[in-house]
């Protein structure tokens, strides 16, 4: 097992103090600057046909940093990156990294709407975009502070836009910005109980201490291959799988989009070592009828959270694939990804847990009064550790009720027992998760009831074999004309596609509530799987 370097106490973000790793790389571009300097000639990415050594990539790196730095964006500048899973989203991350730009990755699933949001909100100065997401671009006047966009692709589909290989081109050097390791790395933007997402504001230094702890959990080994198969624009492609696989000097295989059959394919080509998925992944590649068939013999880990892991299939995976072990991961965009990780070889002891607390998280149970709970007892869990961010983007109201002197209050009901192993009991009373995508309520039914013909909405999770839940959408009219597909149609202009209810029930008399007024969604989850 890996080593984990000593560990000291620091202030960070001027009121935080919390244990650290003393020997760690100072910024996300100096680790990767470290493992260029070692792995030169390793191969860094495989994007299909394209294989790119670690040399190359810094040299497209620093050729994309340079051509900011020449075009004047600057340190702390966003630049949106509204992008599948690709080589070229690596090259304008790391570029961005190293020049302290913000790197502001978005779902390709979002819609104008959602997309128009985040670049107001982070007021975002530059964009990198696919060509075929280009239709989800705002116009230059609804997205003022945007000051240059560059396409994978066609350029010639957003008006004034420049090629991506614009930012490849050589010129005279700049000198590189100081970045340190309080600088925010990247904006991810998270849904919430209001309905408006929030960019929580991953920093050098919180994913560095991440990094180091998939490291040491999943017990990594120089030059592992690491199969990017969830989106690049996650938590988890970014940190747990491209970040992760560079620390340790390995290489990231990009899964554009996942096929079973297709993934098994490359795993078995590119002799997989590590991956980190939803459990449906998993079940998918093992209904394949000839999955036995490929040679997964390399693959030892195997991560996944989001949701439960059946028993059924960690027995199959036991038969199929002896030398894996699997590790549930438990974490948020505000902990920049793992609290968590069930240790190797502990799963069938552990099942009903997300893992143990890892070595710098501090999780703390408490009750409704802000009182720590006993070891076993159930209450909400508030998480520290210099994995959690600052804070949200220009969100002081979000700061103030998602944070409490540095921890982060993840609303989530759960318990810990004596040995640091955490168990979820239940979720922010609104939010489904599907097939790993996080849904939240409010902003479902905030869509809904903009069409003329509903009079009132609720939205729960409906359970779900496959999925773990789907979301269902009861709605009221008041006797006018409706249907389910118009609501679909209605809902999949204006929000991911995750995001559009897969069930629409229209009611016949109002929801029913309260005396307060109140929703009561307990009736309505009731129905819902009745």
């Amino acid at each position: 097992m890996r080593e984990l370097p000593p560990v000291r106490h620091e202030v960070l973000y001027g009121s935080r103090i919390v244990p650290c790793f003393a020997d760690r790389p100072e910024t996300v571009d100096a680790m990767f600057r470290e493992a260029v300097g070692a792995n030169a000639a390793r191969i860094a990415v495989v994007d299909g046909d394209r294989r790119m050594t670690y040399a190359e990539l810094d040299r497209q790196v620093d050729r994309a940093a340079q051509t900011l730095l020449r075009m004047g964006f600057g340190k702390g500048e966003r630049i949106a990156l509204l992008m599948g899973n690709e080589l070229e989203f690596v090259v304008a991350f790391m570029a961005a990294a190293r020049i302290g730009m913000i790197s502001v990755p978005m779902n390709i699933r979002q819609k104008l709407p959602e997309v128009t949001f985040v670049l107001n909100q982070c007021k975002a100065a530059a964009v990198v975009v696919d060509a075929e997401h280009a239709p989800n671009l705002p116009d230059r006047d609804d997205a003022p502070t945007v000051r240059a966009t560059f396409v994978v692709g066609d350029a010639g589909v957003v008006a004034g836009a420049l090629p991506f290989e614009a930012l490849l081109e050589s010129g005279s050097p700049m000198d590189l910005p100081a970045v340190a390791q309080e600088d925010t790395l990247c904006l991810l933007y998270t849904s919430g109980t209001t309905g408006r997402p929030k960019g929580a504001m991953l920093t050098n230094v919180s994913t560095i201490h991440s990094l180091i702890h998939y490291a040491w959990a999943f017990e990594l080994q120089e030059g592992d291959v690491a199969f990017l198969s969830v989106p690049a624009s996650h938590v988890t492609g970014i940190v747990a799988i491209i970040l992760s696989a560079f620390y340790v000097g390995g290489t990231t295989v990009i899964v554009r989009a996942f096929k079973a059959r297709s993934f098994l394919e490359l795993a078995a080509r590119e002799r997989i070592n590590y991956s980190l998925m939803v459990p449906a992944m998993y079940n998918l590649c093992l209904l394949d009828p000839e999955f036995s068939t490929f040679d997964l013999s390399t693959w030892r880990v195997g991560g996944f959270g989001g949701a439960p892991m059946p028993q059924a299939t960690i027995d199959k995976l036991a038969v199929e694939l002896p030398q894996m072990s699997l590790h549930n991961v438990y974490g948020s965009t505000e902990t920049s990804s793992p609290v968590t990780i069930l240790p190797k070889g502990a799963i069938q002891g552990h099942i009903d847990t997300v893992g143990r607390v890892l070595p710098l998280a501090d999780i703390i149970v408490v009750d409704e009064a802000g009182r720590e709970v006993a070891p076993g007892e159930s209450g909400e869990l508030l998480i520290g550790g210099p994995m959690v961010v600052p804070g949200y983007w220009d969100n002081p109201e979000g700061d103030a009720k998602g944070f409490v002197m540095g921890y982060w209050v993840s609303g989530d009901i759960g318990s810990k027992d004596e040995e640091g192993y955490i168990r979820v009991f239940d979720r922010k009373k609104d939010m489904i998760n599907r097939g790993g995508f996080k849904v939240y309520c409010i902003e479902v039914e905030n869509t809904v009831m903009h069409h003329p013909s509903v009079v009132e909405v609720a939205v729960v999770g409906r359970p779900d074999p496959v999925l773990g839940e789907k979301v269902h959408a009861f709605i009221w009219n008041d006797g006018k004309p409706l249907t389910e597909a118009e609501i679909r149609d209605f809902c999949s202009e204006r929000l991911s596609d995750y995001k559009v209810p897969d069930i629409v029930t229209i009611l016949s008399v109002p929801l029913a509530r309260n005396a307060n007024g109140k929703v009561l969604k307990n009736v309505l989850r009731e129905l819902s799987i009745s």
